[in-house]
């Protein structure tokens, strides 16, 4: 990366966090799925005895080994570790497509995109630095919301039943594997697409697809037929990376300067 790619990706990112409204619905949906969700699952379970028997066919499938501790304990563990990694996937995805919709169509959009062009960067360069902002900001708003979901439930937890439960193995899997995997997807599917795009909720339209598999995911949770378990993550994670790959390598070397000017 030289200097040029890196004044590119400053520009992109400072033009993503000065439009409040796009600034906003990446703020907004992290909170909700990272702190309010979150939150009702500990009051509801701590503090409504019967909500037990609401996850009561998760617990059944849970190991020997984890069922160590009181119920609620047990079913918070079961919340933190089992059905939250699957709601979390959502921020990576919606908050990388953000940003690489507006990259490309953005600049359609304000009319820049010929000055862009005629920039000395060469065209794999300027997608380059495109997805690599779009990567950075997915991945600064995903480890954020992780921080945050931590430290807010981590207090409740103290405060409602007076111990805190550590996150396992499964979330190093999600942060470190799953989420920048899945994050260069949601690129890799808008940037194919912001070619004949001309707005940015037209380009977004593809990358949302990939929320359809994380939410039958949860209610395959919910109902008892599917546990989230390290190894299914770890092959969802390998599966993603290899996606991604492919998607990274064909979305680079499919667009001409004609196409984008269409």
């Amino acid at each position: 990366m030289n200097t040029k790619q890196l004044a590119l990706i400053k520009k992109d990112i400072r033009g993503i966090t000065s439009n409040k409204q796009v600034f906003m619905v990446m703020l907004i949906v992290p909170l909700a799925l990272t702190i309010v969700l979150p939150s009702i699952l500990v009051f509801v379970t701590a503090l409504v005895p019967d909500a037990a028997s609401d996850f009561q066919a998760l617990l059944n499938m849970l190991p020997i080994t984890e069922r160590e501790g009181n119920q609620d304990q047990i079913i918070l563990r079961l919340v933190l570790n089992k059905i939250m990694p699957a709601f979390f996937l959502m921020i990576p995805i919606m908050a990388s497509s953000v940003m690489a919709a507006s990259s490309f169509v953005g600049e359609k959009e304000k009319h820049t995109l010929e000055t862009l062009l005629y920039s000395p960067l060469s065209l794999k360069q300027l997608f380059q630095s495109k997805i690599l902002a779009g990567f950075s900001v997915g991945m600064m708003v995903s480890f954020i919301s992780f921080a945050a979901m931590m430290i807010v439930l981590e207090i409740e937890m103290l405060f409602l039943t007076g111990a805190g439960i550590m996150p396992d193995i499964s979330w190093l899997i999600v942060m470190l594997l799953i989420a920048p995997a899945i994050s260069l997807v949601a690129i890799g599917i808008t940037v194919r697409g912001s070619a004949k795009a001309q707005t940015i909720e037209e380009a977004q339209q593809r990358a949302v697809f990939l929320i359809f598999p994380i939410i039958a995911l949860v209610i395959g949770q919910f109902t008892g037929v599917i546990l989230v378990s390290t190894w299914l993550l770890l092959g969802m994670g390998v599966v993603l990376a290899l996606l991604a790959a492919l998607l990274m390598k064909g979305a680079v070397g499919k667009f001409t300067y004609e196409k984008l000017l269409r």
